[in-house]
């Protein structure tokens, strides 16, 4: 058994090194924490107060439909390659889901609980939400 999981690890570590930096894992980056000028918020505020009801109404459709676009585009970009992310799910299966989700979500939390009950389901939910998205 030590001879294979060292083996793995091993196949892990030498395949981390061989793949080029696009598919490698990439941390977020940190937002821009920069606060607003006060002036500009307070008359932000006041202009979006003085609007009808109907004209909010489009305001926050519009802002939903950017929120919806920014998600969409920050969920395409992948976190680690299929190959890596497929390796992760049969040795971690959470760590997988995570990779290939890019967020804590309830897949992820399904998994873990799977993981946690017997590793074998857990594995195999894995793979499936893995090699089962594009």
């Amino acid at each position: 058994m030590k001879k294979i999981f060292t083996r793995l690890a091993f196949l892990a570590i030498l395949s981390g090194l061989l793949m080029p930096a696009a598919n490698a894992i990439t941390l977020p980056r940190a937002s821009n924490t920069a606060e607003p000028d006060p002036a500009t918020v307070k008359t932000a505020v006041a202009d979006f107060m003085s609007l009808s009801k109907k004209e909010k109404k489009a305001r926050f459709k519009e802002a939903k439909k950017a929120v919806k676009a920014y998600k969409a585009e920050k969920k395409a970009e992948p976190v680690a390659s299929t190959v890596l992310q497929v390796i992760f799910a049969i040795l971690i299966p959470p760590l997988g889901v995570y990779l290939h989700e890019g967020e804590i979500n309830n897949r992820f939390w399904i998994d873990l609980l799977l993981t946690l009950l017997f590793f074998l389901p857990g594995m195999i939910y894995a793979l499936i939400i893995v090699l089962g998205d594009n």
